[in-house]
C-alpha cells in the first residue's frame, strides 16, 4: 500500500497549484476522478484576471498573483501567463449611483479604475446603445493563458515527485491512529492529511470523509460564442454590466458572451441552457446593434461557492486531517498562485512569505463558518 503524506482530491487549478507548492516539502498524491485534469471548471473559464472580480476580501488573493502570474518564478517557463485586456464596466442612465459603488468598495485597495463619458466607450462599442452613458475603465485586466498555467502547475508538481492518479475518485475514507486509508478508484493508499480541492464535488468528498459539509454550492455559468458584424476589434476590453447581468470579451476575431447566469445545480458534467443563451443574446443586443451571424460554439462550467462566496483555506473544525481548498467560485485561477501559496503555509505550518503580506488569512479559514 504507497503512503503519502499529503493526498489532495481533484486535479483542476485548485490542487494542480497546491500540489506545486506542496511537493517540494512532502510526499504528494493528486487523486483526479476524471480521465485528465482540468475537465470540469477549470477547462471552461472565460480567462481572465480582474482584480475587482469576485469583491473586495477576495482581490487581496489576486492582486498578490498578479506579479506571480507575469513574472513566474523559475520552473515555470520564461513567459507572462497574463497578456493586456482591461476591463469596462457598463451603466445605463440612472445606474450612475452603482458605479459610485462599484469605485467606493475598492477605494484605498490599490485597485486602478478610471471614470469613462459615453464617447470614449463608444469609440471601442460602435453601435452603442443610446442609453449607456458612463462606464469604469479597470487598465489592468489581463487575459489569463488557463490552459498553460494549469499545466505549468502540474508539471511542476510531477518534477517535485508528486503522483498524479487520474481515473481514480474517492470511494472510501477512514480515519484512525493519524492517519486516512483512501480507496482511489482500483488503489489504496495511506496519507497523514488529506486536502478537499475537489471544486463542485468540496461537500461530497467532506461527507464521504465523515466531515462536516460547509454548503458549498456549485452553480452553472454559461458562455456562448458569437459571429458578429461588425466583428470585435482585438483590443476591446472585457465588458461588464453594472448589474452583474453580462459579460462578453473578444477571442480571435470572436465574442465571447455570458448572461453572467448562476443557476444551482448538483455537482456533475454541466451543458448550457437554451433559455440561458437566449437571454444572454437578447442582453448583448441591449448594449450594441451588432448583427450575430452565427452561435459557433456553447459549454457551461460550475462555479462553487461557500456560503459567504469567500474561499475556504484550512483544516476542518471537526476533522484536524481534513484540509479545505474549495469554494474558489469563479475567480479561482486568477487567485491560483497565493491561494495554493496560503494553503501550503497554513497545510505544512510554514512562515507566510512576502507574496501574502497584504493577504488575511483568517478571512477563509473554515472555522468562520461555525
Amino acid at each position: 500500500m504507497a503512503e503519502y503524506d499529503v493526498v489532495i482530491i481533484g486535479a483542476g487549478i485548485a490542487g494542480a497549484s497546491l500540489a506545486a507548492e506542496v511537493a517540494p516539502h512532502a510526499r504528494v498524491l493528486v487523486a483526479e476522478a476524471e480521465e485528465r485534469p482540468g475537465y470540469h471548471s477549470t477547462g471552461r473559464s472565460a480567462a481572465f484576471w480582474a482584480e475587482s472580480y469576485g469583491g473586495p476580501k477576495v482581490q487581496p488573493l489576486t492582486t498578490a498573483s498578479g506579479p506571480w502570474l507575469h513574472s513566474p518564478p523559475g520552473g515555470y517557463g520564461e513567459r507572462s501567463f497574463l497578456a493586456p485586456r482591461g476591463a469596462l464596466t457598463l451603466a445605463r442612465t440612472g445606474e450612475e449611483p452603482l458605479l459610485d459603488a462599484f469605485e467606493a468598495e475598492f477605494a484605498g485597495t490599490g485597485v486602478r479604475m478610471e471614470r469613462w463619458g459615453r464617447d470614449r466607450i463608444a469609440a471601442l462599442l460602435p453601435g452603442l446603445a443610446p442609453d449607456i452613458t458612463q462606464a469604469v475603465y479597470e487598465p489592468d485586466c489581463q487575459d489569463i493563458d488557463v490552459g498553460g498555467l494549469h499545466h505549468a502547475f502540474l508539471s511542476v508538481a510531477r518534477r517535485a515527485g508528486a503522483q498524479i492518479a487520474l481515473k481514480a475518485p474517492l470511494e472510501r475514507a477512514d480515519h484512525r491512529d493519524g492517519r486516512w486509508t483512501l480507496q482511489l478508484g482500483g488503489q489504496q493508499v495511506t496519507a497523514t492529511r488529506l486536502v478537499d480541492a475537489a471544486g463542485a464535488w468540496a461537500d461530497p468528498v467532506a461527507e464521504r470523509c465523515g466531515v462536516r459539509p460547509l454548503g458549498v454550492q456549485p452553480y452553472r455559468r454559461t458562455v456562448v460564442q458569437l459571429r458578429t458584424s461588425p466583428a470585435p476589434v482585438a483590443r476591446l476590453p472585457l465588458t461588464l454590466g453594472i448589474k452583474g447581468d453580462y459579460y462578453f470579451k473578444p477571442e480571435a476575431g470572436k465574442l465571447w458572451l455570458s448572461p453572467h447566469d448562476e443557476t444551482p445545480e448538483d455537482p456533475g458534467d454541466t451543458a448550457p441552457d437554451e433559455m440561458d443563451m437566449a437571454i444572454a443574446i437578447d442582453r448583448f443586443s441591449q448594449v450594441v446593434d451588432w448583427t450575430i451571424e452565427a452561435v459557433e460554439h456553447r459549454w457551461a462550467g460550475q462555479r462553487s461557492f461557500a456560503p459567504d462566496r469567500l474561499p475556504l483555506i484550512g483544516y476542518a473544525t471537526d476533522q484536524p486531517a481534513f484540509f479545505w481548498f474549495a469554494g474558489q467560485g469563479g475567480f479561482g485561477i486568477q487567485t491560483a498562485p497565493a491561494a495554493a501559496r496560503l494553503a501550503a503555509s497554513v497545510l505544512l505550518g510554514l512562515t507566510p512569505d512576502a507574496m501574502l503580506s497584504q493577504v488575511d488569512a483568517q478571512l477563509y479559514n473554515p472555522a468562520r463558518l461555525g
